[in-house]
């Protein structure tokens, strides 16, 4: 194995914070020369971050073979008309990219695969001797994300690993599905992380049960919840939390007061002189061509990922005041009570039924109604929890409390069900020769996310801090003299001797002063660094330093004991 030398690599570095970068992974990404911005959310890895990445890529794909994956690489350009058997098409919307080819034939951009794999799934599995099977990729996706931002973490372009399983039956599958949560688990371990496993929402991926892995992080784009009494843990999209009742108390008739000027919950509220969790709010919604009409409690948000599952759409959007006042609604003071139509769907949130003599909307400009009742002055068939978990809210399993937190999700793993293989039709003949549709798993990480995570996790002021499992070298050999030649001999036979030894080092030969390589050293964040200069010539010895920890140990120059030295230090994470 040989070293590579400084001076003839590519490995720009910056000495000037990058305005654009709001999170340190993208700001030391920028300065340590890992990548460069082509277009938004669009980079390109330099050679030292793409060595970093195939270090992460080389972890995965170790624990996926270590489960019975079987890699394949499957194509970035999709026909639409899979997407369309799917439905997927139009619910993933502007993110995914369409386009024709030169035939008039309409493509897509591959933000994921589930189509692409169980097509090939339908061509080639014919019976249920071919099952378990797993197979995975690491691939280039892009999804036209309208907010890119923290570098790669929130990219367009991007790498993920996404597997898909195959199985008889759905026990076949629950099964399966703890062996990869487990490789998960060692995945983010050997990267040196500890993110948090969290049920989760499935989206438009579909299927029953999902998880996310959630690293912690103060800027992260995601929220979940967590229990500190009984670990439980949720996506807030799917997050479930107890609702307290007030204290039961006898049906109120119904009266109209007058309103004036009141037209949001909190100044209805104020001017009754009641507390908002008195009052049931209107929320509006379209989905497709029904207008929605959602009717919670005054002091609850609406969860739209809770309300789209139960609704069983994707299109879910803010209503108009033209859609509300066209379904006999007043915005600001709309009413379940009297609303009625083929085309609106009325919604009501679970934290309605126990409430008692609730100020609802009047339908009627300036006035709210008293002593609202459901279901005695309202009714509906869909009563479901469509609420946003909030902070210090009760855990549905222990009692305790409920604390939000943000977090960058590393990796989501779901169980498909038969979703994709009935919409293409990929059955398999059983053990009795019947005919039935696959049962599917599928699982995604994120490796350039989670490269950028591990930044995120191990870094000081001064730069990276490497772990060594995904360091791009293990190694950084600084001769502080370029111009002296015996500094130069030494340091040249430093790097070969630890090359030799299976490490990857990287020899600062750049003529540049100390103290740029000394900063050029914490930027970059190679885990071991070994500094020759003249004290190296006069003592016969080399200083190395442990970058995570700044523990220094001198060595002696002879190859046994640097290797042994180095060696020692790495053990120290």
């Amino acid at each position: 194995m040989a070293y590579v030398r400084w001076s003839h690599y590519f490995l720009p570095t910056w000495k000037e914070e990058p305005a654009e970068a709001d999170l340190a992974s993208h700001r030391l990404m920028l300065r340590a020369g890992l990548i460069r911005p082509l277009a938004t959310g669009i980079y390109t890895y330099l050679p030292c971050g793409w060595r970093a990445l195939r270090r992460v890529e080389a972890i995965v794909r170790e624990e996926m073979d270590a489960i019975g994956g079987a890699e394949l690489h499957m194509p970035v350009v999709h026909p639409a008309e899979l997407w369309a058997r799917t439905g997927r098409l139009s619910d993933f919307g502007p993110s995914l990219v369409r386009f024709q080819d030169r035939a008039g034939r309409e493509m897509v951009l591959g933000p994921t695969h589930e189509e692409v794999v169980t097509d090939l799934a339908r061509r080639e599995i014919q019976s249920w001797r071919q099952l378990p099977l797993m197979l995975y990729q690491i691939q280039t996706k892009f999804r036209d994300e309208p907010r890119s931002r923290g570098g790669l973490i929130r990219a367009r372009e991007f790498t993920m690993k996404d597997g898909y399983s195959f199985h008889e039956d759905a026990p076949d599958l629950d099964r399966y599905y703890p062996e990869v949560y487990r490789a998960y688990e060692r995945i983010f371990r050997r990267c040196g992380l500890s993110p948090v496993p969290v049920e989760a929402d499935p989206g438009l991926m579909g299927g029953s049960g999902s998880h996310e892995f959630m690293l912690a992080h103060d800027q992260g784009e995601d929220t979940f919840v967590r229990c500190a009494g009984c670990g439980y843990a949720a996506n807030r999209e799917g997050a479930v939390a107890v609702k307290e009742p007030d204290p039961d108390e006898a049906l109120l008739p119904r009266e109209e007061v007058a309103t004036p000027s009141c037209t949001t919950i909190e100044a209805v509220a104020a001017f009754l002189g009641i507390p908002t969790r008195k009052t049931a709010k209107a929320v509006f919604y379209r989905a497709g061509k029904a207008l929605v009409f959602v009717v919670i409690r005054g002091d609850l948000e609406v969860n739209e990922a809770k309300l789209a599952r139960v609704l069983g759409t994707a299109e879910l959007s803010p209503a108009t005041e033209e859609d509300i006042v066209a379904a006999g609604a007043v915005p600001g003071y709309a009413s379940p009570i009297g609303i009625s139509g083929d085309e609106v769907v009325v919604v009501v949130d679970d934290s309605i039924p126990p409430a008692r003599n609730l100020v609802a909307g009047a339908n009627k400009e300036g006035f709210h109604l008293r002593n609202v009742n459901f279901p005695r002055d309202f009714q509906t068939q869909l009563v479901a929890d469509v609420a946003l978990a909030r902070d210090g809210d009760p855990c549905p399993r222990c009692g305790g409390t409920l604390h939000i937190q943000h977090g960058i999700e590393l990796g989501h793993i779901f169980k498909l069900g038969t979703k994709y293989s009935q919409s293409l039709g990929a059955t398999f003949l059983d053990r009795d020769g019947q005919a039935r549709p696959l049962v599917m798993g599928c699982y995604g990480i994120g490796i350039g996310r989670l490269l950028a995570a591990v930044i995120e996790s191990h870094h000081d002021e001064e730069g990276i801090v490497w772990p060594t499992a995904v360091a791009p070298f293990h190694v950084l050999v600084a001769v502080l003299n370029p111009k002296d030649g015996n500094q130069v001999a030494l340091a040249t036979s430093v790097a070969a001797h630890l090359a030799e030894a299976g490490w990857d080092v990287l020899l600062d030969d750049r003529e540049r002063s100390p103290g740029e390589k000394f900063h050029d050293a914490k930027l970059v964040g190679i885990p071991v660094l070994a500094v020759i200069g003249p004290r190296s010539l006069r003592t016969g010895e080399v200083d190395l330093e442990r970058r995570h920890n700044g523990v220094r140990s001198p060595a002696p120059a002879s190859p046994d004991s640097i290797q042994r030295a180095v060696q020692d230090l790495l053990r120290t994470e």
